[in-house]
């Protein structure tokens, strides 16, 4: 059965306000749905060209079943519902949705496909959850609201699925609007000119990794900065729901290493910034890098 997230008086109703403009430089709900819609093209897209590449017998071979094959085509019915009832959405408020971009996600086999799945889920929860205080209208946020806790229940799913933990910690973290971007614009290799500039950038590209096979409390992680070097001094955070967690950043041979404090779990976030008071747009130099961390 086709999934749907609301009704047509719902989404009449959501659509029949123009979205509200703010006084200040923030971005305008409009901007807000319009970045939601970017990274449920992106998702969409994921999905749809993944069920194109793999049958069941792919991901039989890869030792999953055929009910993980009918959940994955229910996720990718859930993305095509979300792009449709946004694109609507802003469509009818007089706003000009974007279209979706060209993309490379990089997976080759089903096992990879699977575990970028996962981190695309849980970067798509945390961004309807960074999103969700500069939201004015009520409408919209209960909209976005909706769409964050079907999102969440496909990042359990899946992270179930390659045995990860579902839900390892007792809060998800918030990623700001131009860190989401950072992580999105490594699958976005260009989009349509049409295409309505949104209100973010891309911060530098950090990659984590560890020697240890598990990454832990006290397992020291290294932060890539490949093809562009840091001037000054940094420091490294974890990004948390309660504020960053600041750790020493010790320079090594191509990044950075840092120690995983206490306190951090499942998909975390890392980020280099130029102090050790805030993780903001200024203070943020390079990242985040997306490190699973086990409890």
């Amino acid at each position: 059965m086709k999934s749907t997230i609301f009704s047509v008086a719902a989404l009449a109703a959501l659509s029949s306000a123009a979205p509200t403009k703010r006084q200040s430089t923030g971005p305008s709900d409009g901007d807000i749905l319009n970045y939601a819609l970017t990274l449920e093209h992106l998702e969409d897209t994921f999905y749809r060209d993944a069920l194109a590449k793999f049958s069941a017998d792919d991901f039989k071979s890869a030792g999953f079943d055929a009910d993980t094959y009918a959940k994955i085509q229910t996720i990718a019915e859930d993305e095509k519902t979300h792009v449709s009832f946004l694109t609507t959405a802003l469509t009818a408020a007089g706003a000009k949705p974007v279209a979706a971009c060209t993309y490379d996600f990089g997976y080759k086999d089903v096992a990879s496909f699977l575990a970028t799945a996962s981190v695309l889920e849980g970067v798509g929860v945390s961004a309807y959850l960074g999103a969700a205080a500069d939201i004015m209208s009520k409408t919209y946020l209960t909209a976005a609201g909706s769409i964050l806790t079907v999102e969440a229940r496909h990042s359990a799913y899946v992270r179930k699925t390659i045995a990860q933990a579902p839900f390892p910690a007792p809060f998800d973290n918030p990623l700001s609007y131009n860190s989401v971007y950072t992580l999105a614009a490594q699958f976005i290799k260009s989009c349509p000119e049409s295409n309505a500039p949104l209100p973010v950038k891309a911060f530098p590209t950090l990659t984590g990794s560890s020697t240890d096979k598990m990454i832990k409390t006290g397992s020291k992680v290294m932060l890539a900065t490949k093809g562009y070097k840091v001037d000054g001094t940094v420091y490294a955070a974890f990004i948390t729901v309660t504020g960053p967690m600041f750790v020493n950043a010790t320079v090594v041979d191509g990044g950075y290493e840092v120690e995983v404090p206490k306190g951090v779990a499942g998909q975390s976030y890392i980020v280099l910034t130029s102090c050790n008071t805030a993780a903001t747009d200024d203070t943020i130099v390079a990242g985040p890098a997306v490190v699973e961390i086990s409890a």
